[in-house]
């Protein structure tokens, strides 16, 4: 293991988040605090409870999800892409580092940064509503299989993509459509039963399901079942990134 490389990519990625504060943290937690006055003021002086938790509370968990999908994609997508788009990226490949420590390197830095400000804007949320963590452990294990597995999709994407503009595609078109439609500001029993059921097929339903239940104890699909999915996502796209260093896909060309 090329500890010294590792470092050097890892410090480099860290570094650029705080060049950029105000886009890399204050952003983020400006947005989310907006999203509890609106929903959780607004809408949630019309809903007095879901599954026994206030609605502000209840949106917690959601919210953070949603922060924790778009910031790693981000991240990770960028992270890889400007080398790439500067030229950069055949430096890294012909340094003596292997395609494993550049993966931990990059998507390292963007899950630790996707991370942080999970918790920052767990912290900030604890000024808007009476917060309580029944499973901290459990809240840890998917906050970082999450941000490990969205960085390893940006990173894919990352490399996937020949434009600028086609770095926001796929979060826009596709994952931030999911996240509005995955249960972040309701609970699936509040739908009528056959959109239920169509909503299972919405792998974020799961993601959600069971961050949820490590904040209340409750959710809508199985915890172990959501920890499933979550590890089969993160399996994927380790094989696919596998994939894409074994095959030199989009980066020797």
């Amino acid at each position: 293991m090329n500890f010294q490389a590792v470092k050097a990519i890892y410090t480099f990625e860290m570094a650029r988040t705080f060049r950029t504060i105000m886009q890399s943290i204050i952003s983020p937690v400006v947005s989310t605090s907006l999203y509890f006055v609106v929903f959780g003021a607004a809408i949630g002086s019309r809903i007095e409870t879901i599954d026994g938790v206030e609605y502000g509370a209840f949106i917690v968990p959601g919210l953070i999800m949603m922060s924790l999908l778009t910031l790693s994609i981000s991240n990770a997508s960028f992270g890889i892409y400007f080398p790439k788009f500067t030229g950069t990226i055949y430096e890294i490949l012909s340094a003596p580092i292997s395609y494993g420590e550049i993966l931990l390197a990059f998507v390292g830095a963007a899950a630790t940064k996707s991370i942080m400000i999970g918790l920052v804007i767990l912290a900030t949320a604890a000024f808007f509503v009476d917060l309580q963590i029944q499973h901290p452990f459990v809240m840890m294990l998917f906050l970082v299989l999450i941000s490990v597995s969205f960085s390893l999709f940006g990173f894919i994407i990352g490399i996937w993509a020949d434009g600028f503009e086609k770095l926001q595609i796929i979060p826009l078109l596709i994952v931030m459509p999911l996240a509005f439609l995955g249960g972040t500001f309701y609970s699936l029993d509040m739908l009528p039963p056959v959109w239920q059921t169509i909503s299972l097929a919405n792998p974020v339903v799961y993601l959600v399901s069971g961050f949820r239940w490590s904040f209340i104890g409750t959710s809508d699909v199985n915890v172990w079942v959501s920890l499933g999915m979550t590890l089969v996502f993160l399996a994927v796209c380790l094989a696919i990134t596998a994939w894409i260093f074994r095959t030199g896909y989009r980066l020797k060309t």
